[in-house]
Formats: C-alpha cells, structure tokens, sequence
C-alpha cells in the first residue's frame, strides 16, 4: 500500500463528510460510522483497494499520536465543578464504583465462556472493552432534552475512565508479554517505572507548559491560535520525556493535561486548548477509526464466531448496566435513567487505540481470540450507539419533567 492513497482517502473523507455532517447529524449517522464502514469497504473483505496491517509503522505512529493527545485533552476537560455539589455522585459513582465492577464481571464472564484463553488475555480483553465513549453517541451529550446532570455525568465518565484504566491495562500487558516471553518476574520493575515516573514527569511538563502560556497570554505575547496548538507540543513533550526515562507516556500525557490546566487561570486561554481537541483533534479519531476499518475488522473477522458474538453483545449490555445499576444505588433516580446512562457507555476511540497498543506490544499470533473478540464489540457499539443516540435522547428528554432539564 502507498501511504499517500491512504491520505488521499481520509483527506476526501472528510472534506465530503464535512459537507454533509449537519444533514448526516440530523439522520443519526455519525463521522465514526461513515469512517470505519468506508475504511471495511476499502478492505480486502469487499473492495481490497487498500491494504493495511495493524502492525504497520504509520498504523502505530498515528494511534500513539491520537491517544496522547486524546488523554491530554480529556484532562483538560475536567472541571471542578463536575465533582462539586449534588451532580458530583453520579460520575463518582461511574468511576469508583462502576468502572470497576465493570472490569471485574467482565473478566469473570471471560473466564467463564472462553476456558481455552490464559487469565492475563481475558483481564485484558476486559479492561480494554471498560473505557466508554461519549463521541459515538453525540447526541446525547448535545441534547438540551437530556437533563444536564445526566449528559455531564455521561461526558464526564468517558472523560476520565480511559485515564483510569490505562494503568491496569498497562499490568495486564506486562504480566501477558512476561508470561510469553518466560521471564515473569521482570514485570514488576517495569510496571513500578511506568506508573511512578509517568505522572511524575507528566506533571512537571503539564503545570510548566500552563504557566509559562499563562504568562505570555497575561503579557499579550500569544495569539488565539498559538494558544490553540500548544495541546499538541505539551502532550508530545510529556509523551516523549516520560519514554526516555522509561516512564509511560500515556500515563504523562494525561497527569500533563491535569497540570497544564492547573498553570492556567485564565478560562479563555483552558477554552481554547480544549477548542483543539474538539476540531483538529477529531481529525485524528476520524483517521483512527477508518484504520481500524482496513486493519482490524479484516484482521479480526476470521476469528468470529458465536460466543465472541455473545460476549460483545453482553458487554454492551448487561455487563455495562449491571454495574452501573449496582453504582447508582441509594441516589433515587428512577429505572428509565438508570438505564439510559446504562446503555450509553459505547466502546469506541480508547478501546481501538488501546487494542492498537495492545497488538504493538504482544502481537496477534496467540490472543486472536480476545482481539477478536475486542474487534466484534467496537464494531456493533459504533453502529448501535450512533444510531440509537438521536431517537433515544429524543425519548427520554420528552418523558423527563421540564424542571429537570
């Protein structure tokens, strides 16, 4: 394949899905959708115009890319008043006690179906499948329908639990690798470096980088779009230093967003670093998810089968709503919400680019199962979600009292 056909593509891409993205919005088919359905035409399951393997350079520069800069921006994302007050329960609750029970059911349910795949695989294939994303189903978190509380508790989990479940993910890999490699006792040095020297360099770059671009935007040295792109440099620079003194750079890149945020007091100044992630940062995910359409629906299709069908249909399901129903207890909301925030934990953008790292480091020869597996769940989640998002906010927003909204 030559890399230029591939930007000639996504280039075209989305200049014609920007030409039509409020009529596609309004019909409930959203970028992700259009991406990786073109991405599985050009793939040699139908048209084979485009050949693309997983394990290619490109493929890995630009997931390592997208999710540095996704964790990053979504660090940024947090505010204080999201965890302040009444609407503090509901995504504490998501991510304390949900996300969690969610891993841990996940796994056992793992166990349980698929007895010829190794422990560490099954951890993983349920940590990577626990991230939600609120992206896929835009209209929910866009519908003035959908009381407030309901739509920031739903960004804010999405927003914080691929941080939160970056670390374990990175053990499980670890312990995987270690195991296939015979040397199991090397992952515990390795873990404490990457979890320990990641935020602490992550930190120091983020709180730097946002009081340095506090002071030159207080004394009138910056301009709006200088301001804009300083998202990129800082997360790379986190990325990048945290790697050289073998710390994680996914880890860094998130901790730096929190500092970074933390060195700026102006709200113009967060608004615009936050404005990067929402446009030129979406080029990035748009381009993730036309990969994963060439590279991994291919690669993954041989593999599917029955319980892999059943276990991604139970993930978006039961094993998303069980725990969020066992977290919300106490907080008198009724069974329709419960449920809504229930179904709208789509798997999408952090669990492609965590598969992605995943492949990078321990291969598919010998966990196409759980890839697999992975795969099936990403696909129907970007499909399921995108469609129901409009129709279901619509729904629930009119059974909702006018006082809550």
């Amino acid at each position: 394949m030559h890399h230029h056909q591939l930007l000639i593509l996504f280039a075209l891409l989305v200049f014609a899905f920007g030409l039509v993205s409020r009529f596609a919005e309004r019909n409930s088919v959203t970028g992700p959708m259009v991406f990786m359905t073109v991405g599985i035409l050009g793939s040699s399951l139908a048209f084979g115009f485009l050949h693309v393997t997983p394990d290619m350079g490109p493929v890995k520069l630009v997931a390592e890319l997208a999710l540095t800069l996704i964790l990053f921006i979504d660090a940024t994302m947090i505010k204080r008043s999201h965890f302040s007050g009444g609407s503090r329960r509901i995504p504490l609750r998501l991510l304390l006690i949900g996300l969690p029970l969610t891993m841990i059911i996940g796994t056992a349910v793992g166990i349980w179906m698929f007895d010829d795949v190794g422990l560490w695989a099954i951890v993983l294939m349920a940590l990577i499948l626990s991230p939600t994303d609120a992206a896929l189903g835009q209209a929910v978190v866009k519908s003035e329908g959908v009381p407030v509380e309901i739509r920031q508790s739903i960004s804010v989990e999405s927003g914080l639990n691929d941080g939160i479940a970056l670390p374990p993910i990175l053990i499980a890999m670890a312990l995987l690798g270690a195991e296939a490699g015979g040397h199991e006792g090397a992952w515990l040095g390795f873990v404490t470096k990457q979890v320990t020297l990641g935020p602490v360099v992550g930190l120091a770059v983020g709180w730097i980088g946002g009081v340095l671009m506090q002071k030159a935007s207080d004394k009138g040295w910056t301009e709006e779009t200088f301001q804009r792109l300083s998202a990129l440099p800082i997360a790379i620079l986190a990325f990048a230093f945290a790697e050289s003194v073998e710390g994680n750079g996914f880890i860094a890149a998130f901790v730096a967003g929190l500092g970074f945020t933390r060195g700026i007091t102006s709200r113009q100044v967060q608004h615009q670093v936050q404005e990067f992630g929402e446009t030129e940062g979406m080029q990035l995910i748009l381009i993730v998810f036309l990969i994963f359409g060439l590279a991994m629906v291919p690669a993954a299709v041989p593999h599917w089968g029955v319980p892999e069908l059943v276990y991604a249909l139970l993930s978006l399901t039961v094993l998303r709503m069980i725990p969020v129903g066992l977290s919300l207890i106490g907080l008198k909301l009724d069974l329709p919400t419960i449920a809504f925030i229930g179904w709208f934990g789509p798997r999408g953008i952090a669990s492609v680019l965590y598969l992605l790292m995943a492949v990078a480091a321990i291969g598919v020869e010998g966990n196409e199962t759980i890839m697999a597996v992975i795969v099936l769940t990403i696909t129907i989640s970007v499909f399921a979600h995108g469609i129901s998002a409009t129709p279901l906010s619509k729904r629930y927003g009119a059974s909702r009292p006018s006082r809550d909204k």
